[in-house]
């Protein structure tokens, strides 16, 4: 991360003794990324961080993915995804039951609509990047707590241990989880060489809201989820699942010092960069991983050119698929497609696209775009997951047009 933050106790210099009141050792565990050589933080356990005393498989959910082919862009509908009646909702979980939508060898996009508290879990494959579309929740993490609101993205270090509780008070907790092979973090042209914020940054060290006091939970036999990197029959795309048990709880960190933790971002906090003319997409960036890049198109004032026209232009993804979240508000460029608030569009590498052709005309003189929308951008092709062939709608393909194939089911994926 961006900054250094010290939480709870720690000793005055690292690799020392720290010793509790009643004279006993706490073990100092570093969580360090790429090796030695980037950000980490140093925790002070209680007990030591490496017992476990059993280990099995954790069957994980599908993972299987089938290619876009034939080609064409498609509009997936999330909120069709999950039984809205309460006893079913409250019985998922925001780990165990995530749907994945799209996926390839660096990224991995699933939703999920829940309400109950998951097991404590550790994604060791890559970095977590979850938006909360809507609903709230605490996150307890081995660094401390979070509270996640709608608008919040909360980013999870790499084999963080943690566990979501949601909040059902005012309905289920809807979560769009970006699951990483990488690091995730902000954009390296918004940061110093030292890694603060610039000016012309879309938000800043102030916008991130880490844990601010340890947890310090006792317990022994902790299960703990593993999502980590396989091979065999068991694995896959490579990922593989265990339930690890740990002799005493992975919580009982009394204090943290460092760079690496997690932290929320809510999108509120995003301010809009605009211009005289319709402004790319980098402008809309939040945050990069490896081969890929998260965005969101934030409600802002729009071109004020006399002439300009607000919505996008036709554009070829040539170098990459571009997937589109839309959230909240009323998206301008999809009127006319049938695209809703808890719809995907993915327009893939190799097809031009661009606004519904009714929508141009109407755009002009527009001041004010009033829309929410969380696009992830990869530059390898995306594939479609069991949730996606099951929320296709199989006709968007062809709303430009206006027209398409006598029978637009044989299209469907699956």
């Amino acid at each position: 991360m961006a900054h250094y933050r010290h939480v709870g106790q720690v000793p005055p210099k690292r690799h020392t003794q720290f010793r509790t009141a009643e004279g006993t050792l706490h073990y100092e565990e570093l969580m360090g990324e790429e090796g030695f050589s980037s950000d980490s933080s140093l925790l002070y356990h209680r007990g030591v961080p490496s017992a476990i005393v059993d280990s099995q498989v954790w069957e994980l959910p599908d993972l299987t993915t089938a290619a876009n082919h034939p080609l064409k862009p498609l509009h997936l509908r999330l909120h069709t995804l999950f039984d809205l009646d309460e006893m079913a909702w409250k019985a998922n979980d925001p780990v165990q039951h995530r749907r994945l939508v799209l996926g390839n060898a660096d990224v991995r996009i699933s939703y999920v609509v829940a309400g109950e508290t998951s097991p404590y879990y550790r994604n060791a494959i890559g970095d977590e990047c979850v938006y909360v579309e809507d609903g709230a929740a605490t996150v307890e993490t081995v660094f401390g707590s979070l509270p996640a609101r709608k608008g919040d993205y909360v980013v999870i270090p790499r084999a963080t241990t943690h566990r979501w509780l949601p909040d059902t008070s005012s309905g289920p907790l809807r979560l769009y989880a970006i699951e990483a092979n990488s690091h995730i973090t902000p954009p390296k042209r918004y940061l110093s060489r030292f890694g603060q914020f610039l000016e012309h940054a879309p938000y800043c060290e102030r916008d991130l809201h880490g844990p601010v006091e340890p947890l310090v939970v006792e317990g022994a036999d902790v299960e703990v989820l593993v999502k980590h990197r396989g091979s065999g029959p068991l694995a896959q795309q490579g990922i593989v699942g265990s339930t690890m048990t740990y002799a005493t709880h992975p919580f009982d960190v009394v204090g943290w010092d460092g760079y690496l933790y997690p932290f929320t971002f809510n999108v509120s906090d995003f301010e809009p960069i605009t211009g005289r003319v319709h402004q790319p997409p980098p402008v809309h960036q939040v945050f990069e991983g490896s081969n890929f890049v998260v965005c969101n198109f934030c409600p802002r004032k729009v071109d004020y050119h006399p002439l300009s026209i607000p919505v996008p232009y036709y554009h070829s993804n040539v170098d990459s698929d571009e997937v589109m979240f839309y959230v909240g508000g009323d998206y301008e460029a999809r009127k006319g497609s049938g695209i809703n608030i808890g719809s995907i569009s993915l327009h893939p590498g190799g097809y031009a696209h661009g606004p519904q052709p009714s929508a141009i005309e109407k755009s002009l003189g527009a001041e004010y775009f009033d829309e929410l929308a969380v696009m992830v951008d990869t530059f390898r092709p995306l594939e479609v997951g069991e949730a996606g062939a099951a929320s296709d709608d199989g006709k968007y393909a062809w709303t430009w047009a206006g027209r398409g194939p006598e029978d637009p089911g044989v299209y469907s994926i699956g």
